[in-house]
């Protein structure tokens, strides 16, 4: 039988971190033995923000290949690729441009959200604006049925659907309806308390050393009613405790959350505990990062075959689309 298939991709925009791990790559590993999975790198997208800057974007789009690989990903499994070498994508984004109305791409949430948290940046675009489009454009000329999201993100996807459905009305029904793929993603908080984010300079990334992550989660911040280790504390005002939740055992996270509130475990004795989960995670990474870096014509490799086939398959349907809508 013919797998179904799926799309997500990643902004080229920063280093990968905990959060990017369990949030979404951990989970692409799983799908990609049962879906048809294709996984991008999305440089283009990155400019819609840091245009102004670009100039990370191509060390970033390397580590994030890097990463994608040693977190699991497989090339014999899925199909990797970076958006800007699949020219097709723009060509699609351009025509459907031309059929949607304005006041779509106007309310969608995220388009005041970004204004409001990027106020050092001018976001007055059309890039900016249509961010939405070019979204569509890179599920559907793939005529992927599932997107993986999470239950807050599935409003942002129906500007696709909308897009999708008007297309297939106004010319020939072309693209399925691009569907949620729903999942739960863990909340990974940084090192101070909030959300784990490049932006608040408080997370761990996949590419920082061993020596890093133990200072990192050593110095982070813990139930500040807890002075002395003979003062009782709330696991659940801890960020360790949060962290603990994500990359502990059920049995381990009891034994802390007891001891914390009686004052049994230290909050040293906590944190050590948790390094050592967290560097079962990593260290397989670590190793894989190692050899990549190591024998790069292993990404160079990736990167060809990948964007081979999604270029296939992306012309293909932009065959389709020009003939629906006249063009050739």
């Amino acid at each position: 039988m013919t797998k179904e298939r799926v799309l997500s991709g990643m902004q080229s925009s920063g280093r990968l971190h905990l959060g990017n791990l369990v949030g979404a790559l951990s989970n692409w590993v799983r799908l990609q033995d049962t879906y048809d999975c294709y996984y991008f790198i999305a440089d283009w997208h990155s400019l819609t923000t840091g245009y102004a800057d670009p100039s990370e974007i191509k060390g970033s789009t390397r580590d994030l290949l890097i990463n994608f690989l040693a977190a699991g990903l497989d090339p014999e499994k899925c199909t990797i690729f970076i958006q800007s070498k699949v020219l097709q994508h723009s060509e699609l984004h351009l025509l459907l441009s031309m059929i949607t109305p304005l006041g779509w791409l106007e309310r969608v949430p995220t388009y005041k959200e970004k204004q409001q948290e990027l106020k050092d940046r001018d976001l007055s675009t059309y890039g900016f604006l249509g961010y939405p489009l070019l979204q569509t454009a890179d599920i559907i000329i793939y005529r992927a049925k599932y997107v993986p999201v999470g239950i807050d993100q599935v409003p942002h996807l129906e500007i696709s659907r909308e897009i999708t459905r008007r297309f297939n009305h106004l010319y020939k029904e072309i693209f399925p309806e691009p569907e949620a793929l729903l999942t739960e993603f863990p909340k990974v908080v940084g090192t101070d308390g909030r959300k784990m984010s490049k932006s608040y300079d408080n997370a761990v990334y996949l590419s920082d050393s061993p020596e890093e992550v133990e200072h990192k989660i050593r110095t982070m911040v813990t139930d500040p009613a807890r002075v002395k280790k003979t003062d009782a504390g709330n696991p659940e005002l801890s960020p360790v405790y949060q962290l603990h939740k994500v990359f502990s055992s059920k049995q381990e996270q009891e034994q802390v959350a007891i001891g914390c509130r009686t004052a049994g475990i230290g909050c040293i004795e906590c944190k050590k505990i948790l390094i050592q989960n967290v560097f079962t995670v990593m260290e397989p990474i670590w190793e894989k990062r190692n050899d990549i870096i190591q024998h790069p014509e292993i990404l160079q490799d990736v990167v060809e075959k990948g964007t081979e086939k999604a270029r296939t398959v992306a012309e293909e349907t932009m065959r389709l689309v020009r003939e629906a809508m006249g063009l050739y």
